[in-house]
């Protein structure tokens, strides 16, 4: 696979795996499971890594890409199985976010240092 593989071509990647090495898809809802099983992975990294948790002595070092790489493969197949063409829904998922929080972040005191949107610089373009 390449670095720069996109999104339609990862698609059509997984679909061909699952047919020729996988055998078929696993039922929607076994992979909704196993989806919610690999965000549980990695939110047990990001909570030891990231957070106040620590590994036990003998854990393999976590790798978290590997983790998230496993998170995207569940959920490339259920996109798959449910005919949701992702670069699209991604590309109007961005637009629905880009028009609906276009001055809300902006206007979040909580998001600027001290809370005071004049101690960051930058401004939103309108």
């Amino acid at each position: 696979m390449k670095d720069d593989t996109g999104i339609r071509e990862y698609q059509n990647m997984v679909d061909l795996w699952v047919k020729e090495v996988g055998v078929r898809y696993f039922s929607e809802l076994t992979n909704l499971g196993i989806l919610l099983e690999e965000a549980g992975e990695v939110a047990r990294i990001m909570t030891r890594v990231y957070g106040d948790q620590s590994f036990k002595r003998e854990e393999p070092a976590p790798d978290l890409g590997d983790e998230l790489a496993d998170l995207m493969f569940v959920l490339v197949c259920i996109a798959n199985q449910t005919g949701v063409d992702l670069p699209e829904a991604l590309a109007k998922n961005l637009a629905k976010k880009s028009a609906r929080d276009k001055t809300r972040h902006w206007n979040n005191p909580k998001l600027f240092a001290g809370g005071d949107p004049g101690s960051t610089p930058g401004s939103p373009e309108d």
